[in-house]
């Protein structure tokens, strides 16, 4: 039997990257895409849903407000760009928690875990309770450290990656470039870029590791963050449309 899933994001790039995972695998069965929990209520009353892909900050309602407005939710698996929410996600029916942006491989190990729930849902009852229990408490999404550690000159910077716009290489430095400053550190660019989270971070060139949640447009052989135009190295563009879902 297919899990019957519900897509919920105000962002269109995440919900056709989201309805592009769920197509390549034939245990679900999307029932729709909804810009905002107010469009996904109407939805759930018309349809029967197992499983849901929920962004947190939406317009109107957050997804956490909406999860407080059902007595008996489905399965839900966040999808966010916001780590803050892991802990206050634990009171609801949560599967897994996926911090954006994610790659197929995370995407396909969330589904794994809430179909193991809806398999047991199957069970006699007698059974039923106590295994789901057993696997609930193995499931439990795990708080992964959401910063670095930067050194420059003689301090120490917590830097969140949800902060990090770009790195760009300068032969034995980097510069790690927020929305509020600039970070320069000696290190090198490649041993950097195997302590970064591969959901988040991709090299587009020999000179740039970028984050995939902050790319605001793709032209050619650019891309731009925050007004700032990078290149994307010939070697490095099918690796980044593979992330962003577009081939």
């Amino acid at each position: 039997m297919k899990m019957k899933c519900l897509i919920i994001d105000d962002e269109q790039l995440a919900r056709k990257l989201l309805e592009n995972f769920v197509s390549k695998l034939p245990n679900l069965e999307l029932v729709g895409m909804c810009k905002s929990p107010l469009e996904a209520m109407a939805v759930m009353q018309e349809q029967d849903v197992d499983l849901l892909f929920l962004d947190i900050q939406m317009p109107d309602l957050t997804g956490i407000e909406f999860l407080k407005t059902m007595s008996n939710s489905p399965m839900v698996i966040f999808t966010t760009a916001y780590s803050e929410y892991a802990l206050e996600s634990y009171e609801f029916n949560v599967i897994d928690y996926l911090l954006k942006p994610f790659s197929f491989e995370r995407f396909l190990k969330a589904v794994q875990k809430a179909n193991a729930i809806f398999g047991l849902k199957q069970q006699p009852k007698e059974s039923l309770t106590k295994n789901i229990e057993k696997i609930e408490d193995d499931i439990k999404p795990i708080k992964e450290q959401d910063y670095l550690m930067i050194k420059s000159d003689h301090r120490i910077y917590k830097t969140y990656f949800k902060d990090i716009l770009y790195i760009e290489g300068l032969k034995e430095y980097v510069s790690f470039y927020t929305p509020s400053q600039r970070i320069i550190s000696l290190q090198s660019l490649s041993k950097l870029e195997d302590s970064l989270p591969k959901e988040q971070f991709i090299r587009t060139h020999r000179s740039y590791i970028v984050s995939l949640s902050q790319i605001k447009a793709i032209e050619g052989n650019q891309l731009e963050i925050n007004g700032k135009l990078i290149p994307i190295g010939k070697t490095y563009k099918d690796g980044l449309l593979n992330s962003l879902g577009l081939i």
